[in-house]
């Protein structure tokens, strides 16, 4: 970038005095350039900021936005570069709402067997509150081992066992809520709390759109209804309304109130459309830099755009009858997830970066929320996703597109190992120790990493933070978690929190 003179000898004294500018200029890399110049302002400089501020914009130092051509419109999920070589493009993330057992799926407790009704003294923390002892629950399937790397998986699983080799185990995880409403928030943004943007977002607004013609960040629901929190779990949060999630519907219109009115002249819309751009683009050339407007006119093009692009995506009638098989598809029970599923396969072909599949909604046994009847809950919610999550992964792996897409199976917490009640089979939340599992977009296969006490209670070797979790996800992608950040409320904000948080290495391929 060249300077001249009379501009460096004011920004010579002016960086010693505020040594983070070249910092913030470097980490704004995507962001408006308000940001920087905000920056002079809070920092205290006052009328020389302003000076300051005007010889860096004609130097360029802002970035040629930040000048007069920053009235022209800036598609805000224009794609950008990753930090690094990306492994994954894109991400489906399997959410099984509720928190399914992990002691009864995919973390055997052999030492469990013939344990039934005994009472023993292990600290639990679920609704019911802190705990200090209970009755055991044994796990009510078999477990056998599977794979050339020998897992162990329950018979709930049958379908998602052979694909073991292909998948990585966490089975150290912890949260830091038991509670239902906080603890999806927190797998969802990070946090405890609402108003956070959702990962998907994070990954919107980091790469941006491969295509115009899709959004980057879809939700599919269960059909039972959404889950606690509701659109929390896939808001933008502060940022703009842009990178929030779509939600998609697998029956009838993808997307309700999408098309066109049906008595609309053709080409009416389009015309219409223009108008109102127009308009937009001589407001926002009088309010540079607001992110608000550009996402309302981004807004507009995507909607018209998906009109013919949404119905195409989920559009089932162009696959064989034994992909739609082979999905369960032709199944009452594992119909729903299997036509999500395949449709998440579909979505994430034309380009979608994230894709969230929630198995459950509502409340009680909608979901995989197991207080009272463990055996009925969990039969239930694995009878009607296992063929279709094995079938996911093997219609991802014929297709060569397993290598680039990172599938993430989890819920919010896991469950604990001593019953809730004095009778029956029903486990309490467990935020201590619980399993998610990862595959495909650079991660690797037939591993198990972490470890659960042996009654499953809590982690005890390598434990897990959702952070954790989240930090490998974008890092996958080519983001680098520690630095992917958006300037609000004065701070530098982050999916993964202020201090440094590091993927996890040892299942990276």
């Amino acid at each position: 970038m060249a300077t001249n003179t009379a501009t460096a000898s004011f920004i010579t004294p002016a960086l010693q005095a505020f040594p983070n500018l070249m910092t913030i200029n470097r980490k704004r890399t995507g962001f408006c350039g308000r940001t920087r110049r905000e920056f002079l302002w809070q920092s205290g400089a006052g009328f020389g900021a302003a000076a300051m501020s005007s010889m860096l914009s004609r130097d360029g130092f802002f970035g040629a936005s930040a000048g007069a051509s920053e009235s022209a419109f800036r598609n805000p999920l224009a794609a950008k570069p990753p930090h690094f070589a990306p492994k994954a493009k894109s991400v489906i993330f399997l959410f099984m709402y509720g928190g399914p057992s992990h002691i009864d799926t995919f973390d055997y407790k052999p030492k469990m067997n013939g344990m039934d009704g005994k009472t023993v003294d292990v600290k639990t923390f679920g609704r019911g509150g802190h705990k200090a002892g209970g009755r055991i629950v044994e796990p009510r399937w078999k477990f056998k081992q599977h794979g050339q790397c020998g897992k162990w998986v329950s018979s709930l699983f049958p379908n998602v066992a052979k694909h073991v080799d292909d998948i990585a185990f966490l089975h150290s995880m912890t949260a830091d809520s038991p509670i239902h409403g906080s603890a999806m928030l927190m797998m969802n943004s990070g946090k405890i709390l609402s108003g956070n943007p959702a990962i998907g977002s994070w990954v919107n607004y980091g790469l941006g759109s491969v295509n115009e013609n899709m959004p980057g960040f879809v939700v599919m629901l269960d059909p039972t209804g959404g889950p606690i929190s509701g659109a929390k779990n896939w808001s933008s949060g502060y940022m703009p309304a842009t990178y929030a999630g779509t939600v998609f519907r697998s029956k009838g219109a993808p997307i309700l109130d999408l098309a066109a009115p049906a008595d609309f002249p053709e080409g009416v819309q389009r015309t219409l459309i223009d108008s109102i751009q127009n308009a937009n683009t001589q407001h926002m050339a009088m309010h540079p830099g607001n992110d608000d407007l550009a996402s309302r006119i981004a807004s507009y093009e995507l909607a018209y755009n998906m009109q013919s692009t949404a119905p195409e995506a989920v559009d089932l009638a162009g696959e064989d009858a034994q992909t739609l098989a082979m999905y369960g598809i032709d199944k009452e029970g594992t119909r729903d997830f299997g036509t999500r599923c395949l449709m998440a396969r579909r979505l994430v072909q034309r380009g979608v970066r994230f894709v969230q599949l929630y198995s459950g909604g509502a409340h009680n046994d909608d979901n995989w929320d197991a207080h009272g009847d463990l055996e009925t809950n969990h039969n239930k919610h694995a009878g009607h996703t296992d063929q279709p999550i094995a079938a996911l992964l093997a219609d991802l792996k014929r297709t060569g597109m397993l290598d680039e897409t990172l599938v993430v199976w989890g819920g919010e917490f896991g469950r604990q190992p001593t019953a809730e009640y004095a009778n029956g089979s029903g486990r309490d939340h467990n935020a201590y120790g619980f399993t998610m599992w990862m595959a495909g977009g650079g991660i690797k296969g037939g591993v198990s990493h972490g470890t659960t006490d042996e009654l499953g209670a809590a982690a005890v070797e390598n434990p897990l933070h959702v952070k954790n979790l989240h930090a490998t996800i974008l890092h996958q992608l080519g983001l680098d978690p520690n630095h992917l950040s958006y300037f609000y409320s004065g701070l530098d904000q982050k999916l993964v929190g202020v201090e440094e948080v590091e993927p996890i290495h040892e299942i990276i391929a």
